[in-house]
């Protein structure tokens, strides 16, 4: 008999074609791939039984007796009546030729029959042999495409978590250069506001000294470093925003050889008793394959590739982050110390002057009051001479009135005359002296009033450097971040 059917194994070698497209392949995947499964044309069978096919037995007859030609049907026929020509159609050696050939098919029938059955036993035997030969290879890829399966999703997890790891270090310097900006732009506000409080100086301090030079270059130095700070805040947003797209990548490849894992793993475990199993008559000719072996691991090897790189490329950008906060603080944190001193030398300058001023005002004042009480004496004085003057005068008028010759220029007049003239020069020297000391007065009042304008001036340029200036720079000292050290 002739085996018509067999039991299907299907094989996937044909999956159906998609529009992505990847790169050609540039490597191999950890374990070598077999060719695929050629594509068997197997016979369609009904279940789970066999039919099978009878062999052809071509019986030969004898042929019948031959009619004579040109004659009737009629004539040809034995007669009815000739009871001898009807019944007796063959002849002996008829009769033993067909049971000798009966025999003889019947034995080639037997012979043949064996033979089929030596020959479907063996072929059974060559199919089953075949079928599981090439399950075990079945069986012995897909354990191969585990292994590389396995091997890539470590890849790809050990990178992920590097690139993770690196992504929340690059997040942190981002917001550690955040907090810094902050600081400059909070450095920048109180650089400015005194320069503001030192235009509310009056007089002659309202002079560009030292400390408004380095309040200058304090400023310069704030707006160079906030620029440069901005510019790789912007950096870090950029590579952040590409970590993640390679993060992206390589969780959604992760993802991709998970399923593939959970599936081939399936697969690979299945056996002719496991349940599930099915037909699924004509899955052979579909090709839903996108990739070969050495494309599939060329596009998860350039993913590594490229979070590997975005990741060495971070690295390098946080580096320069941390040396670049060092030496912008360092900067800003030396300027800061200039401009201190700037305030600290002018504050003891100008605390110098104003004590200088508070000696020079009490001086004066002493003075003012020494020449208050002398011109109070030279007018004591000059009204002293008054009486001693309207004596000798009225002496000298009551001797006028002397008769004639009484009229005489004696001693007493000369005396009385002479007395007169010296308390005149007296009274005119008083006065005189009384002017001078009236103006060294004005001068002293003049020099008061100067010195107490001058003590007011450097008493408010001290309120605005010490207690305005000095106290914002003195709590932000307190409050800053030194981040050279961190």
């Amino acid at each position: 008999m002739e085996l018509l059917g067999a039991p299907s194994t299907g094989k996937y070698a044909n999956p159906r074609s998609t529009s992505v497209s990847f790169p050609p392949a540039t490597s191999t995947s950890a374990s070598g791939y077999k060719n695929r499964i050629p594509y068997y044309s197997f016979p369609q069978t009904c279940g789970h039984r066999f039919y099978y096919k009878p062999p052809a037995i071509n019986p030969v007859l004898t042929p019948f007796p031959k009619i004579s030609q040109g004659s009737t049907p009629s004539q040809g026929l034995p007669s009815i009546s000739n009871k001898r020509s009807l019944f007796n159609r063959y002849t002996v050696e008829d009769w033993y030729r067909s049971n000798l050939t009966n025999c003889r098919e019947s034995e080639t029938s037997w012979r043949n029959a064996e033979r089929l059955r030596v020959d479907s036993s063996r072929l059974i035997q060559d199919r089953y042999q075949q079928t599981r030969k090439t399950q075990a290879e079945s069986t012995k890829n897909l354990g191969e495409r585990v292994k590389d399966i396995e091997f890539w999703k470590s890849e790809l997890s050990h990178e992920l978590d590097e690139m993770i790891k690196e992504t929340k270090a690059l997040t942190g310097w981002k917001e550690e250069l955040e907090k810094a900006l902050a600081d400059a732009e909070v450095h920048l506000r109180i650089a400015q506001e005194c320069l503001f409080h030192r235009e509310k100086r009056m007089g002659i301090d309202l002079v560009y000294d030292d400390v408004e030079e380095q309040l200058l270059i304090e400023v310069d130095v704030v707006r160079s470093c906030r620029e440069t700070m901005e510019q790789y805040v912007d950096k870090a947003k950029a590579q952040l925003d590409s970590n993640r797209e390679a993060q992206h990548q390589l969780e959604r490849d992760l993802a991709d050889k998970r399923a593939a894992h959970r599936i081939d793993d399936k697969c690979y475990r299945l056996r002719n008793t496991s349940n599930g199993i099915n037909y699924y008559q004509g899955v052979e000719r579909i090709d839903a394959t996108v990739s070969e072996p050495e494309s599939w691991a060329a596009f998860t090897d350039n993913n590594i590739l490229h979070c590997q790189r975005e990741r060495a490329t971070s690295t390098k950008l946080r580096d320069k982050i941390q040396s670049l906060l060092a030496v912008l603080a360092d900067k800003m944190s030396s300027q800061f110390n200039e401009v201190n001193v700037a305030f600290t030398n002018r504050i003891i300058e100008t605390g110098d002057a104003k004590g200088k001023i508070q000696t020079h005002l009490a001086k004066t004042l002493q003075e003012i009051f020494q020449t208050e009480m002398n011109l109070e004496a030279v007018r004591e004085a000059i009204r002293e001479k008054e009486p001693l003057l309207k004596v000798a005068q009225t002496r000298l008028d009551e001797r006028r009135r002397r008769p004639n010759w009484e009229l005489c220029r004696d001693a007493a007049q000369l005396g009385l005359v002479n007395e007169v003239h010296k308390i005149h020069e007296m009274i005119q020297s008083l006065q005189l002296h009384l002017k001078e000391n009236e103006d060294a007065l004005q001068m002293l009042l003049r020099a008061k009033s100067l010195l107490q304008n001058d003590l007011d001036v450097k008493a408010n340029s001290l309120f605005i450097d010490q207690e305005k200036c000095m106290g914002m720079r003195n709590t932000f000292t307190r409050n800053i971040r030194l981040l050279a050290g961190a």
